[in-house]
This record gives C-alpha cells, sequence and structure tokens, in this order.
C-alpha cells in the first residue's frame, strides 16, 4: 500500500514537516535523530535543515528514494533505511531524538516500538510524537480506519514509561498535510525526555 501511495505524483503528505514537530525541535538536543515511519522525508529533511544527523526508517522504498531527492533539493543529506518496524533494531542509548509522527502500529508492536524508543534515547534526549487517537474515526479527515490502530494518552504513557513529559495532550486541531490529512483532528501530542 505504501509503495503505491508514494508512486503517485507529488508528495501524499506535503513537503513541509508536521507543525507539532516543527514547534517542538528545539527542545531535542544536538546530534543523531531517528525518524520512524519517514515515508516520503518531510520530517527527516526538515531536521536535517536544522542541522541533526538524521536516521530516515521506513518500510517504503518508494518513500525513502522521494526523501532523498527532497534532501538533496534542501541540500542536506539522510541516512535512508529500508526497514519493517517490527524487525527494526533501535540501538540503546544511541539517539538524541527520536519522532513518531503520524505512526500507527497494532498495539503490540507500537508497544514494543515505544519501549525500545525509550532505551534508544540517550540521558537526555527527547521524544516527539503526534498521532491520530481513536475519537479520529468520527472525523475520518486522515489515518487508520481501525481504532486498533488508534492509540489513546493514557497507552501512550504507559508505553513510554521511563520519560519525562514535557507535554501530553489529548487535542483537536486542523491538520492540512498533502492530501491525506486534511481537516479537524483528534490527535495525540507528545514530547517527553530521557532523565540525564
Amino acid at each position: 500500500m505504501w509503495d503505491a501511495r508514494y508512486g503517485e505524483p507529488g508528495y501524499a503528505y506535503g513537503t513541509e514537516p508536521n507543525d507539532w514537530l516543527a514547534a517542538q525541535v528545539n527542545e531535542i538536543p544536538a546530534g543523531r535523530v531517528l525518524s520512524l515511519a519517514d515515508g516520503e522525508g518531510r520530517n527527516g529533511v526538515f531536521l536535517a535543515t536544522r542541522g541533526y544527523d538524521v536516521t530516515s526508517v521506513d518500510s517504503s522504498p518508494v518513500g525513502l528514494a522521494k526523501a532523498e531527492r527532497l534532501a538533496a533539493s534542501r541540500n542536506v543529506r539522510i541516512t535512508t533505511v529500508v526497514a519493517d518496524l517490527a524487525q527494526f533494531e533501535i540501538a540503546a542509548g544511541a539517539w538524541q531524538g527520536i519522532v513518531s509522527i503520524f505512526v500507527h502500529l497494532p498495539r503490540d508492536l507500537r508497544r514494543a516500538v515505544y519501549t525500545a524508543a525509550v532505551q534508544g534515547l540517550a540521558p537526555g534526549g527527547v521524544f516527539i510524537l503526534e498521532a491520530y487517537r481513536p475519537e479520529q474515526l468520527r472525523h475520518g479527515t486522515g489515518g487508520p480506519r481501525s481504532a486498533a490502530l488508534l492509540p489513546t494518552l493514557a497507552e501512550l504513557r504507559a508505553e513510554l514509561d521511563g520519560l519525562e513529559f514535557l507535554h501530553a495532550a489529548e487535542v483537536e486541531r486542523s491538520l492540512h498535510e498533502g492530501t491525506h490529512h486534511d481537516g479537524l483532528s483528534a490527535v495525540v501530542q507528545i514530547a517527553a525526555r530521557k532523565p540525564r
């Protein structure tokens, strides 16, 4: 599905970063940042333009090829890794930042990935997330059509145990990110830090 979506003309979610990430980016210490399920690279490339050493991981080689082209057009470099998050190993203590923007995984896999992300952050490292939550099904303006893939804040707090939450909220806001995230949306937003 993702190769087909990313194979369409243009960029499915636009070329500008998610605005929650853009608002929180200064919380991330200088260094290495891992962007999970980075697709066509809008968020990873943005982070690279801010001076971070970015690794973008995604299961779609089509999406990551577009990410590399976007990076080149902005005169930055990112490292791309084609991998399913079920198999991707997040190295412990290796990252100053880990970013999860609209990554919707089955509950057990999400728990495993976010547990690994907590371990993957270096002391002082920051985790930034925005995702649709179950109430999004009422809006139909983007995201999965299965509540099982939509986390609640309570679930995410448990899955990110070990981090200090700088911001954690369930909000409704208007999104305009390409053709697939457009309109009033029910989201959960998190910025959290690994204790030093």
